[in-house]
């Protein structure tokens, strides 16, 4: 995802157009072999025209952090034990030690200004990833000292880069001159990294015993982090999660999970089943599949959760979901719905980036610190 990466790939495709137009006719040797170099030379030249499409791809779209997460060689998981049925293991926040974190500027142009870094270790979880919060221009105010802000976790979908809302959906950058204004509450935005496995396996954002507790990492350990370093309320109510795609599933089914940590959530071009991703590891059993199907969940809730959730997305894309999670939620559980045409634009972080400002408009009303 770097620049100098796009570069070298801009430049061998410029090596592969300029050569065979230098050297064709003048290769030496045998028959076989100047056709063979020609071949070679003509592979070459696709080999580098693909790869420098695929840069320019995933760097619109955040697809793939490293080598790593492209290969299916990561895993950021070390334990994986039991954890009951809230995915705490009996601990409580207040019980645990503080968690300090060092935080870096992120230098990337990409994703705009104001972002920091920080490798976190979850101490429940056994998960560790990379996590990037961005403040409000309203945090380092000497006005707003004393004030605690509310907070919204952003998750991409899958694959997905933990940079995708800043970089692709550029949500500071939107959010900065809306909260300037007041035409929005100024929110802390943390995301936190959702490709955990090798192999190209999708969490589901769940935890699945015995492979991973992604749901407590996201939950509870990045959660407390946030909380430990930052101005900002730990109050259920002060607490959102948005996703698109894959992410957008999980935004659903973490704020119906755990309504005692998070009030509203965001599905944007989402799903129910897991099934929804080929590569879905809580699709892989029906136990799973249906403890981790959020319309499943409201309706099998002996308490309906007191929480707003907010579906948008096309016919076959996120709407038929939402209006399924609406026929079965009861009070005090809200559900708003949003049919996106089909003329604007399909499954894509372009068609998500343009529903940021409306996004946060109803999570202004929906989250208090």
């Amino acid at each position: 995802m770097g620049t100098p990466f796009f570069v070298t790939t801009i430049a061998l495709v410029v090596v592969a157009l300029v050569l065979p137009l230098l050297v064709w006719s003048r290769i030496p040797g045998p028959k076989f072999v100047r056709f063979a170099t020609r071949l070679l030379m003509l592979l070459f030249a696709q080999a580098a025209a693909i790869t420098a499409v695929f840069v320019v791809v995933n760097d619109d779209n955040d697809l793939y952090d490293n080598w790593d997460d492209l290969l299916g060689t990561g895993n950021h998981v070390t334990s994986a034990a039991y954890l009951g049925a809230d995915g705490t293991g009996g601990k409580k926040l207040e019980d645990l030690p503080k968690v300090v974190q060092k935080f870096t500027a992120v230098t990337d142009s990409l994703m705009g200004e104001g972002v920091r870094r920080t490798q976190l270790k979850g101490a429940v979880s056994g998960v560790s990833g990379e996590v990037y919060v961005w403040t409000p221009p309203q945090y380092d105010d000497p006005r707003f000292k004393d004030k605690k802000f509310p907070v919204v976790e952003v998750l991409p979908g899958f694959p997905g880069s933990a940079k995708a809302w800043f970089g692709s959906l550029k949500v500071n950058e939107q959010l900065k001159p809306m909260m300037e204004r007041g035409e929005i509450q100024p929110f802390v935005i943390v995301a936190p990294r959702t490709t955990l496995l090798g192999g190209n396996v999708d969490t589901g954002c769940a935890n699945t015993p015995g492979k991973i507790n992604a749901d407590t990492w996201l939950s509870f350990d990045v959660r407390k982090m946030v909380v430990d370093n930052f101005r900002v309320s730990d109050k259920p109510k002060a607490w959102g999660v948005a996703g698109y795609s894959a992410g957008a599933h999980c935004a659903a089914k973490l704020t119906i999970a755990h309504p005692d940590r998070f009030h509203a959530g965001v599905s944007l071009s989402g799903y129910n089943d897991p099934a929804g991703v080929p590569s879905s590891l809580t699709a892989r059993t029906p136990d799973l599949r249906r403890a981790n199907n959020p319309q499943r969940m409201l309706e099998g809730a002996r308490t309906p959760p007191h929480v707003a959730l907010f579906f948008s997305g096309g016919e076959l894309d996120g709407y038929r979901a939402g209006m399924d999670v609406k026929k079965v939620a009861k009070p005090p559980t809200t559900v708003v719905v949003k049919k996106i045409p089909a003329a604007a634009g399909g499954h894509n972080t372009a068609v998500w980036k343009e529903q940021v400002p409306e996004v946060f408009r109803w999570l202004t009303k929906q989250l208090a610190p």
